[in-house]
């Protein structure tokens, strides 16, 4: 965990202390990866089974999910194992090698997915009237599939060349290292911290910048009068939303990994601990270590807020939840079966679909539908909804 390998004397400074805080970081890792697990299988089954999101958006969108739920299953148990243990790595050399392959390329795999994202909204056009949209399936899946193999080959380096096993038992010690060990001379560590500070943070932000800039200069071009104006203002409102997503995922995203990424270029400047310490460099790392990998935790919370079919698709599971619960609620027969729900759903989904019956109590949340209706699923960044 710790990235100083040359430095003997000061290499396991700071573990004792470290192993103080283990009951508090314990638990906080726990956290994390059941709520990542969870939020972002939920996010995926919401996209996978709802074709009404089956857009480019969207595509990368679950792009990201699947990169966050990969790093919270692998990346981040391993590595908490490995930084609060007192036998160090315990999983053996080949994921020595494999934990840091796939944590680089999710990395890099979720600023390309914000970059593709923000092209993608930055190129679409007002639709016209009668627009129907044809998916791309196969060209989002190549798309998809090349943007994980250019991860992959950006963070192949680091595993490959630079990331030793050491098995220290025979020579006494009751410890394996699994370390990033770089040459003592020369600046190609620092020269490879700086191009992932780039790729992680300086692309994503500037395609934001762009984005932005593209989408005001379009609402600003297409605002004309006449009988699509009221189209073009929901087509508005829509990029709106979808942009409000955007960056707040790319906030999320930045905020979380500045931490680590500082910590890591400050220590590529100072490889003898002159100004971070070598008694608090092992919790340092652990604190920004975590933040970072709490990433994975927040998107579905911003879709949630931010998309009205994932808030659809929650509110549908919750009535779900409450009716199994629940089941002698919302008109049972003399046997126990439900025959009608309060919270049941118009539409299908990946819950299941039960129909509400003319005037019964809509469900918490649907204020707006009439009695008997369960209103429409809109999907805010759907390109082929009816207007």
């Amino acid at each position: 965990f710790t990235r100083e390998g040359q430095n003997h004397t000061g290499l396991f400074s700071g573990t004792e202390l470290l192993l103080r805080f283990k009951p508090l970081f314990l638990p906080l890792y726990c956290l994390l990866v059941a709520v990542a697990a969870v939020g972002n299988c939920f996010l995926l089954a919401c996209i996978s089974s709802d074709k009404k999101l089956h857009n480019a958006t969207n595509f990368f969108i679950g792009n990201l999910a699947a990169g966050d739920l990969l790093m919270c299953l692998s990346c981040v148990p391993l590595t908490a194992s490995y930084a609060l243990g007192r036998g160090g790595w315990a999983f053996g050399r080949p994921l020595c090698h494999l934990v840091p392959l796939l944590q680089g390329a999710t990395v890099v795999a979720s600023a390309l997915s914000l970059t593709a994202i923000a092209a993608d909204r930055s190129q679409h056009r007002p639709p016209p009237l009668h627009h129907h949209h044809h998916h791309h399936h196969h060209h989002r899946r190549g798309l998809g599939s090349a943007l994980w193999c250019l991860s992959l080959a950006l963070a192949w380096p680091l595993p490959s060349f630079y990331t030793r096993y050491l098995d220290l038992r025979p020579s006494g010690l009751h410890l394996v290292v699994c370390e990033e060990f770089w040459p003592s001379s020369g600046h190609l560590r620092l020269l490879y911290s700086c191009f992932i500070l780039t790729a992680s943070y300086m692309i994503p932000l500037l395609s934001v910048s762009v984005s932005y800039c593209a989408i005001s200069g379009s609402l600003r071009r297409h605002a004309l009068p006449g009988e699509t104006s009221r189209s073009q203002e929901r087509w508005s409102r829509r990029r709106r939303k979808t942009f409000s997503l955007l960056v707040a995922s790319v906030l999320a995203f930045a905020l979380c990994w500045l931490p680590l990424q500082v910590l890591n270029l400050l220590l590529d400047l100072d490889p003898d601990f002159h100004i971070t310490g070598k008694r608090y460099i092992n919790l340092l790392q652990v604190c920004c270590h975590l933040v970072a990998m709490s990433s994975t935790c927040y998107n579905p919370f911003i879709y949630a807020s931010l998309h009205s079919k994932v808030r659809q698709h929650l509110k549908g599971y919750l009535c779900y939840r409450r009716r199994r619960a629940a089941p002698r609620e919302g008109g049972a027969d003399v046997h126990g079966e439900t025959l009608t729900s309060p919270c049941a759903s118009s539409h299908t989904n990946v819950y299941g679909a039960v129909r509400r019956t003319p005037g019964s109590t809509p469900c918490p949340g649907r204020a707006g539908s009439p009695p008997g209706d369960g209103g429409p699923a809109v999907a805010v960044f759907t390109d082929d909804a009816r207007r």
